[in-house]
This record gives structure tokens, C-alpha cells and sequence, in this order.
């Protein structure tokens, strides 16, 4: 009778427990997203739409994400707050938005003459980036993933053309992250303005130059029709926006709609690069058929020089400031050495000969 009776209590906790899964296993979840974009923006908003529907269609229906633009949470550059304090469960913007309320932030984006899209890719997921950034981000309740890369980003847009750095010193421009930093050593006042803002801010000459993306989005928001000089880049070659998640709610999904929530950042992450290039080249296109006004320029070699020394003295005073901003900093420099040389003798030499022959 003891016996029947302990084996009738095992029965019955491996059905509760069996049930239990099942019962999990079957629940559904819909988590909001804030990100900082307006409503249908390309290419960035396209992304976490793009993941919305790639989770639930592989958690066939399980898991579902609602997504708020700027214009309904009002706060382009509280995503970080909101998704920490658990209003929304998840964001989408960009890691170096956040320098100002945790300096570390900055380096996940994109580095002023760092690595390339694909080399950051590597050093994020086959190097110490993916764990380096969520020792930055676990403190705050948050977990922060690859979100997509724009490619190597234009320089801007300016009215004038810069010929020296005499022309740079009193200049506003918007630009964010270190490269702000960069350009406020050697004179330029920089400003970080929303998006939507934009076009307005440089027509009324409330800003004298603005950095954005690339052709694509630059092109939508009408920059040509105001300035007529398009600078190379040097500051972003590797623009990755980023995934938040609350703590609380990744804790909360069972093992599988986790694993189907990474898989579906890293997938409309990647796809994103890819938009990027196509968009950017069909817009380019554009720009040289209707816009003969816009002319392509590079920075004189005496202003890529001093932005460059600027960014050394820059990265020497983070390091010595913060015991993890050494460790990010000295991770991201022997990455970029190791795959740079890599990139030397393959893509690099590949695009130099085609330049040679064509």
C-alpha cells in the first residue's frame, strides 16, 4: 500500500510537471518594441518589422511583437529608459545614443576609422564583442544584440566646401557618437537631433552641416536640395543599430522562443546590410542622373589627419577613464589588426585591381 502510494504520487508529479510544459509551451507572448524611428521609415524600420514577422512565424504564432514608432511612444531617444524600466519589453535604435547615460555604450555602434561591416560582424560573434557588450548592458537590465549595419556611412552634407581646417572651426553639424567627440576637437560644435528634424534643422540654418546615413535614407529626407557638397566617410564604416531587451522579459520566454527571438535579430539584422547596399547604390544612381549639383569630395589630407590624431588622443582618455572602456577598446584595436591584414590582401587587393583595369 506504501509503496502503490509513492508511485502514485511520482505518476502525478511527472503529469503536473508534463503539463506544466505543455501548458508553457503552448503560451503565447506579445511583446512591445519602442524604437526610435518615425512610422514606416525605410531600411530601419523595415528591420524590426521584418523580425516581428520572422518570430512569429517561426513560433507559429507563439510569439508576437507589437512595434511603437517615435511618433506614438514620443520618445526617439528614451528607448533605452523605457525598455529598462519595462514599459516596452523591447527597442530598436542605436547603442551610441546612449553615451551620455553610460559612456561604454558608444563603442557597439561604429568606431571613427574602425572596422568594416563584415569585420565587426566577425569580432561581435566569433570575437569577445557580443560579450563585452552585454557586461555593458546587464548592469542596466538589459540585453543588447546586433540590430542591422548600414555599411560604410557618408561624411555629410555641407553647404559649404570644406577646404582646410580653418573652414571646420565654429561649424554645427549633427553628428553623434565618438565621432562628435572627434569633431569637436578640431572646432566644429556637434549637436545629435532626431531624425524627423533633420531637414528642417539644416534648412533654417539651425545646423551648417548634417551626417545622416547614406544615399538611400539621405536622399528621402531631401539633404540635396539644400547642400551641394557630399563627403566620404571616415566616422561609421560599420553603423550597427541594436536590439534591447528587458531582462525580466527574456527571463520570462521559455528556451525555444528565446532561441527564436536571437535567430530572428541576427537574420532581419543581416538582411539589413544587404538592403543597405542595394538602396544605397539604386539611390546613388539617383543622386548622380537628377542632382548635378551634388559633387562628391574627401576631406583635405590636414583635417583627416588632425580627426585622426583627435581620435587616438580620444580613445587614450576613455581607456584611461574607465577599466571597461580599456578592455572594449583594447579588444576592438587587436580585432581590427588581425582582420585588417586579412582585408588588405583580399578585398582591398581585389578592389584596387579592378580600379587598375577598368
Amino acid at each position: 500500500m506504501k509503496i502503490r502510494s509513492v508511485l502514485s504520487a511520482a505518476v502525478l508529479a511527472v503529469a503536473t510537471t508534463f503539463a506544466a510544459t505543455q501548458a508553457l509551451a503552448q503560451e503565447t507572448f506579445t511583446l512591445r518594441l519602442a524604437e526610435t524611428w518615425g512610422p514606416n521609415f525605410p531600411i530601419f524600420g523595415d528591420t524590426t518589422k521584418r523580425m516581428a514577422k520572422l518570430a512569429e512565424e517561426m513560433s507559429d504564432g507563439r510569439l508576437r511583437i507589437r512595434i511603437d514608432s517615435a511618433n506614438k511612444h514620443k520618445a526617439p531617444f528614451g528607448v533605452f529608459d523605457m525598455v529598462k524600466a519595462g514599459q516596452y519589453d523591447m527597442g530598436h535604435s542605436a547603442s551610441y545614443y546612449w553615451k551620455g547615460k553610460v559612456p561604454e555604450t558608444l563603442f557597439f555602434t561604429s568606431m571613427p576609422f574602425g572596422m568594416t561591416a563584415i569585420e565587426q560582424y566577425a569580432w561581435f560573434y566569433q570575437g569577445d564583442g557580443m560579450e563585452l557588450m552585454q557586461e555593458v548592458y546587464s548592469p542596466h537590465n538589459l540585453l543588447s544584440f546586433p540590430g542591422g549595419n548600414t555599411g560604410v556611412q557618408m561624411g555629410g552634407w555641407f553647404r559649404k566646401e570644406i577646404k582646410s581646417l580653418k573652414d571646420l572651426q565654429g561649424l554645427k553639424m549633427r553628428i553623434p557618437g565618438f565621432a562628435g567627440e572627434v569633431f569637436a576637437e578640431v572646432g566644429v560644435s556637434p549637436t545629435n537631433i532626431p531624425p524627423g528634424e533633420l531637414y528642417t534643422a539644416l534648412e533654417r540654418n539651425t545646423i551648417d552641416a548634417v551626417e545622416w546615413v547614406g544615399p538611400a535614407l539621405d536622399l528621402r529626407l531631401g539633404f540635396q536640395q539644400i547642400a551641394d557638397y557630399y563627403y566620404t566617410g571616415w566616422h561609421e564604416p560599420a553603423t550597427e543599430l541594436q536590439f534591447l531587451v528587458n531582462q525580466n522579459t527574456w527571463n520570462k520566454l521559455p528556451a525555444d522562443l528565446q532561441a527564436i527571438l536571437k535567430t530572428a535579430m541576427r537574420v532581419s539584422a543581416y538582411d539589413m546590410l544587404v538592403q543597405s547596399q542595394h538602396a544605397n547604390a539604386e539611390a546613388w544612381a539617383n543622386i548622380k542622373g537628377e542632382h548635378p549639383n551634388v559633387q562628391i569630395k574627401q576631406f583635405p589630407t590636414d583635417v583627416f589627419q588632425a580627426m585622426y590624431n583627435a581620435n587616438k588622443k580620444l580613445l587614450k582618455e576613455a581607456a584611461a577613464g574607465s577599466k571597461q572602456a580599456a578592455r572594449i577598446i583594447e579588444s576592438q584595436d587587436a580585432y581590427l589588426k588581425k582582420t585588417r591584414a586579412y582585408t588588405d590582401i583580399s578585398t582591398r587587393a581585389y578592389l584596387n585591381t579592378m580600379a587598375e583595369v577598368e
